[in-house]
């Protein structure tokens, strides 16, 4: 496992493509190791999505997830820009 990543980081990338509606199966009375199984996850994987995602419609969840990236995304760009700005007055600071 890399260091910078979490456990939802290694989940995150697993829901793609995969049935939103785990949790109204697992409440309507299929276990979770059943639907786990369907989905080709673990069944805490189950537990997991359904805390993050319980009670959410697809179009909310799809919303949540392109939330998530862009923030990952600008948090990335941020630390690179603030690399880039002590680069430069390390620079600025050896030629004064």
């Amino acid at each position: 496992m890399d260091e910078g990543k979490g456990k939802d980081d290694e989940q995150e990338p697993a829901y793609e493509g995969k049935d939103y509606h785990c949790d109204e199966q697992v409440e309507a009375g299929r276990t979770a190791e059943d639907v786990a199984r369907e989905q080709g996850v673990n069944k805490y994987t189950i537990y997991a999505w359904k805390v993050k995602y319980g009670g959410m419609e697809v179009s909310e969840a799809e919303e949540v997830k392109h939330l998530r990236d862009e923030d990952s995304r600008l948090k990335k760009l941020v630390a690179d820009l603030s690399l880039d700005k002590d680069m430069l007055q390390s620079v600025i600071r050896k030629n004064s």
